[in-house]
């Protein structure tokens, strides 16, 4: 007979793993609903920089390596090519306008001048020539015109008797209308002379303008040449300090290649590279400091170059009153260009984080300083110590200003 066993009651140990594996599905989902997914990191305190925010006035400017240059500098060219035959002042002379500091020569230039001068001697006695035909003619031309008015002088003179006798009844009037039809031939004749001389006249004028004007363009073509000769002296167009001069005895220097530089030391300006994030800011009339042996002097800027090169564009600067004592062409300067008037703003210490973050967000420590959090932010305007916040921070926050490279993706930093 079989036996019936009564079941127990509660909880039993064969229960245990799946009470146990439901309390955990119940924890996890609570954790994922519920809890702090934020991803932290432990970091050496000692290694971070902690900068303040502030609300201060925010200075606008960019500071910027300037190099002195010669207010103007005028290349040296030589129009004409040539040899370099002499050389005639070295580099760091000072030298005056019109004053020779290279001679050259050139066996092709001569060459051309004795060609061009022979062309025109040839021309001239072409011309000497012409002239002395063109005058016999005309003078041909005067005797067949005298010979012409006596002819028909001498048949009026016929006509005219022939005409009284044919009158009185004395000839016949055959004769008489043969010495008309002479006389009237010879005038036809006369004034068809006088004609034809007048148009040779007229060409004989024309042909010797024509070739005056020639001549005179050949005269003129030979003192171009006799120019280009002298151009084979390459003088300086400005007072001035001959800066730079790459040239030696025997070398071949062509048209328009520059071989040197005059410097105007007159007074001087300068030369600053710009990074292109300012090139919409930076204008001329924009005012800029530099210190100089503990006394600050004033620029203004004169003229900004539109062409980036290598993300920098070029800037000049003049001096606003006083120079310093010992400037000298080369000199670097440290400005300080002013982009805008001060203004109040919150502002955070430059560092290195900006790199990694670009301005949109930056760690924050709490109020004991114990932990940093990430939060976003927007920056504004930058000079050479503090960026200025538009969003994302208050006066009196602290945050890291040091480099994020380490720790660019946790949301949380736990300083120890």
């Amino acid at each position: 007979m079989d036996i019936q066993l009564e079941k127990k009651k509660g909880i039993q140990k064969k229960h245990i793993p799946y009470i146990a594996g439901g309390a955990l599905f119940v924890l996890l989902v609570g954790w994922i609903v519920f809890g702090n997914h934020a991803s932290t990191l432990k970091v050496d305190a000692r290694g971070l920089s902690i900068g303040e925010v502030k609300k201060e006035m925010f200075n606008d400017f960019v500071r910027v390596d300037g190099q002195v240059q010669p207010i103007t500098v005028v290349q040296l060219s030589p129009e004409e090519g040539g040899i370099v035959r002499e050389k005639v002042v070295e580099e760091g002379a000072q030298v005056k306008k019109g004053d020779i500091i290279v001679r050259l020569s050139n066996s092709n230039l001569d060459l051309e001048i004795l060609n061009a001068e022979a062309e025109l001697a040839e021309k001239q006695n072409f011309l000497r020539n012409t002239q002395v035909t063109m005058e016999q003619d005309k003078l041909n031309n005067e005797i067949e015109r005298a010979q012409y008015d006596m002819e028909m002088n001498r048949a009026r003179r016929a006509f005219e008797q022939q005409e009284q006798l044919y009158r009185e009844d004395l000839v016949a009037k055959e004769d008489f209308l043969k010495a008309k039809e002479d006389y009237d031939l010879a005038a036809q004749k006369y004034d068809l002379v006088v004609k034809r001389l007048y148009q040779d006249s007229l060409s004989r004028g024309i042909q010797m303008e024509e070739m005056e004007f020639s001549l005179d363009n050949m005269r003129k073509n030979i003192q171009l040449i006799r120019q280009r000769k002298e151009n084979l002296n390459v003088r300086s167009q400005i007072d001035g300090e001959l800066g730079l001069l790459d040239v030696v005895l025997g070398q071949n220097i062509a048209a328009g290649q520059m071989i040197g530089q005059v410097n105007d030391l007159s007074d001087y300006k300068v030369e600053a590279m710009i990074d292109e994030h300012y090139i919409d800011r930076v204008r001329p009339g924009l005012s800029a400091t530099f210190d100089r042996q503990g006394t600050q002097f004033a620029l203004s800027v004169r003229k900004v170059y539109p062409e980036v090169r290598e993300g920098k564009f070029r800037t000049d600067l003049v001096f606003r009153g006083e120079r310093p004592d010992n400037i000298r062409s080369g000199q670097t300067y440290y400005i300080n260009l002013e982009l805008g008037q001060p203004t109040e703003s919150v502002i955070v210490p430059k560092g290195t984080f900006f790199q990694v973050t670009g301005g949109n967000w930056i760690f924050v420590l709490d109020a004991d300083g114990k932990k940093a959090y990430r939060r976003n932010i927007k920056i504004g305007r930058q000079n050479p110590q503090y960026y200025e916040v538009l969003e994302g921070l208050e006066p009196g926050e602290r945050v890291i200003v040091s480099n994020y490279d380490a720790y660019k993706d946790n949301e949380v930093l736990i300083l120890e």
